[in-house]
């Protein structure tokens, strides 16, 4: 079996020779760029399982990067930011990533976060397209539509929404979504979860400050409440 394939993309040397010691040690197979636009020819040529990708590159930034990474390749990026603040998340969410660590960060907390993002989550095809007077889903596609208009969910929007609306009307736990969506090593992380779920309702809500889609369970997570009309449309094709 071959070994991911993992792209760290960073300007500082020591922090590239830190990852890649770690990490071929645990077997990965490690590539390494220090630009942006380097980053960019090795991800058409190399094609990796994974990246993971400073937010502060000389030249093209970490987010410009990882919007023009997303466009040729589906493969998790995990970003390095030095950064904490709620809206630096949200940006990076929004650019296409997976996820994010912020530095100065454990080993341990990033292999974890490596493991997790390398297994692939079940394949969208057991759901049927979920349809509402307001938004659509084609979940084969990875397609959205609010209105008329097609609007672009980061990937782990889209693993959220995907995961609520399988399992509308059920209150769903936020260990549940984090250990589904993130990885099975998550379950704390109420804040990674709560980034999604807001921006989630921005996209997709009429009023997101009173949201008719997903709601709230306090103490407990969320639920999709999906309109009468459209209850029941969506169903897992293998059970037809």
């Amino acid at each position: 079996m071959t070994s991911p394939n993992i792209l760290v993309v960073d300007d500082e040397p020591q922090i590239r020779r830190v990852l890649r010691s770690t990490l071929s040690f645990r077997g990965y197979t490690i590539s390494e760029a220090v630009s942006g636009e380097e980053a960019l020819e090795m991800v058409r040529k190399l094609k990796p399982d994974l990246i993971l990708l400073d937010v502060n590159l000389p030249g093209m930034s970490g987010i410009e990067t990882c919007r023009e990474i997303r466009r040729s390749t589906d493969a998790p990026i995990i970003v390095l930011t030095v950064r904490s603040a709620e809206r630096d998340k949200v940006v990076a969410l929004d650019a296409g990533a997976d996820d994010y660590v912020t530095k100065p960060f454990g080993i341990e907390e990033l292999l974890a976060r490596v493991r997790a993002s390398l297994r692939r989550h079940p394949s969208a095809e057991a759901l049927a397209p979920f349809h509402s007077k307001d938004f659509s889903v084609d979940f084969e596609q990875r397609r959205v539509t609010v209105g008329s208009e097609e609007v672009h969910l980061a990937p782990k929007e889209f693993e959220v929404l995907k995961h609520l609306i399988a399992n509308q009307s059920k209150p769903i736990t936020h260990r549940r979504l984090l250990q589904t969506v993130w990885g099975p090593e998550y379950g704390e992380e109420t804040e990674n979860l709560r980034v999604v779920i807001n921006q989630l309702r921005k996209k997709i809500e009429k009023d997101p400050s009173q949201p008719r889609y997903i709601l709230t369970e306090p103490w407990v997570g969320y639920r999709f409440q999906p309109p009468k009309a459209s209850a029941g449309k969506v169903a897992s094709r293998t059970s037809r």
